[in-house]
């Protein structure tokens, strides 16, 4: 089987800042107001895909909360897995009758999160060194959270200073510490997207993995793949293998992205019709 883990924000979705045209559908509401939108072609797309699903496994993998991704419906179906929490916490879905219904009751993986809480234990120290420095932070503009006890989140001005200014006086070699706007994060660095791609790979035992990412946060989780879909522009910046492909900037990243999957799909299960 193929795994696809993909991430969600600025990958397949956008955000209402984000101007992707008219051709679009809401896929996240949240008090009334709609946060994000995919183009119509992304969700013919993604329909396509969901219907190869006994050849091909999507795992929605991102920094959000279990309960910001379940704010998105992406007019598919539900996925039978996701990686939420930078891939702290796994998501598992009922039968698949219920999944194609798209009213499957999603449940967290206990042991998943509980060897996740194990395998960070040696960057408690820094994390909380970090809540320390972001608590007295005066560019900070946003409560000072630390995620599901896994990573910490908060909101700064002039962000990138400030992670600039934490990097010098923490752990480079425990914690990383990622800006996104105005989002500054501290996470340890064994909870990478590249080691849940890792874990999730022994988990279900995939024989091939891809994976599509647009960031910072997602470059471990491209060199974990055995095929990696980037950004021309973050292939650019960074000093990737080569099984990370560029993708072509004249059309929407999330369009080129599933493209690509659909024809690696085709490629490696001659089944398929």
């Amino acid at each position: 089987m193929i795994v696809f883990h993909t991430d969600l924000d600025n990958t397949l979705i956008y955000s209402y800042k984000h101007d992707i045209g008219r051709d679009k559908r809401c896929v996240e509401v949240y008090h009334g107001q709609e946060l994000s939108f995919i183009t119509q072609e992304t969700h013919r797309l993604l329909h396509k895909l969901s219907k190869w699903k006994q050849q091909v496994l999507i795992v929605p993998t991102t920094t959000r909360t279990t309960e910001q991704y379940l704010r998105i419906d992406l007019g598919v179906g539900g996925f039978p897995y996701a990686l939420v929490c930078n891939g702290g916490v796994l998501l598992a879905a009922g039968t698949d009758d219920d999944i194609a219904a798209g009213n499957a009751v999603v449940r967290e993986d206990e042991k998943w999160y509980r060897d996740s809480l194990e395998m960070i234990q040696d960057s408690m120290g820094e994390l909380h060194r970090a809540m320390k420095l972001l608590d007295q932070e005066p560019r900070r503009t946003f409560e000072l959270r630390f995620i599901r006890d896994l990573f910490v989140f908060t909101k700064c001005k002039d962000s990138g200073t400030v992670v600039s200014d934490l990097k010098k006086v923490l752990d480079a070699e425990v914690v990383d510490v990622f800006s996104k706007g105005a989002k500054v994060y501290v996470v340890p660095r064994v909870l990478s997207k590249g080691n849940a791609v890792s874990r999730f790979r022994k988990y279900i035992g995939a024989g091939y993995v891809i994976a599509a990412g647009d960031g910072e946060f997602d470059v471990s989780m491209l060199e974990a793949a055995d095929l990696g879909l980037a950004p021309a522009e973050l292939v650019q910046r960074c000093q990737f293998p080569e099984k990370v492909r560029a993708l072509p900037a004249e059309r929407h990243y999330a369009e080129a992205v599933l493209s690509t999957v659909l024809e690696v799909t085709s490629k490696n299960c001659k089944e398929i019709r």
